[in-house]
């Protein structure tokens, strides 16, 4: 008897994320100025306030104005692939991974479209060196990837398994089989 339910079940996920990083920007913009402020929370993090126009690492921030909407159309083009990919997922670490990509991915739209640019404001650092800011948006991108990687290696058959012996497939209805390979002895 196949138990599993649509991924959709999960977009409880995308929402909270959504909420959490809008709510997080709100807050963040009620006390520090943009460029201005930083608070020390730790000797290696920061909190800050950035707008950055660009895609991760602030790639292409210092063109003109078009990426704005370069980078609007492909995270929307990428929202909706999602979220059909998200309606047939039955493995639950493979939908909790898209629902938080497709939140992550939401929540920096909402900040290219209200404003043109992504909030960031979380500073990780090393003495001098910073990564690149970022905010909860990417957060949950960056979960939601680890996971569907994780998820990955773990569906997909092994040199001692075939497809129908992964613990998807017997979950799913399948009988489980154990192969094992062996050398043929003489």
């Amino acid at each position: 008897m196949n138990t599993t339910r649509s991924g959709f079940a999960w977009l409880w996920l995308s929402a909270l994320a959504i909420v959490l990083d809008q709510l997080s920007k709100f807050t963040l913009g009620e006390h520090l100025h943009a460029y201005v402020d930083a608070v020390a929370v730790t000797g290696f993090f920061n909190l800050v306030h950035i707008h950055n126009p660009g895609a991760a690492f602030s790639l292409l921030a210092n063109q003109p104005g078009w990426q704005r909407f370069f980078f609007l159309g492909i995270a929307l083009v990428a929202c909706v692939l999602i979220f059909f990919l998200l309606r047939r997922a039955t493995r639950p670490r493979y939908a909790i991974a898209l629902a938080l990509i497709l939140g992550g991915a939401l929540g920096n739209v909402i900040d290219r479209v209200l404003y043109g640019y992504v909030i960031d404001f979380l500073d990780f650092h090393l003495g001098a060196w910073h990564w690149p800011a970022f905010n909860v948006a990417d957060s949950a991108i960056t979960l939601g990837a680890v996971l569907l990687v994780w998820d990955s290696l773990a569906a997909a058959p092994g040199p001692n398994k075939t497809p129908e012996s992964t613990p998807e497939a017997a979950r799913d209805g399948a009988p489980a089989v154990r192969v094992d390979c062996k050398e043929d002895q003489p």
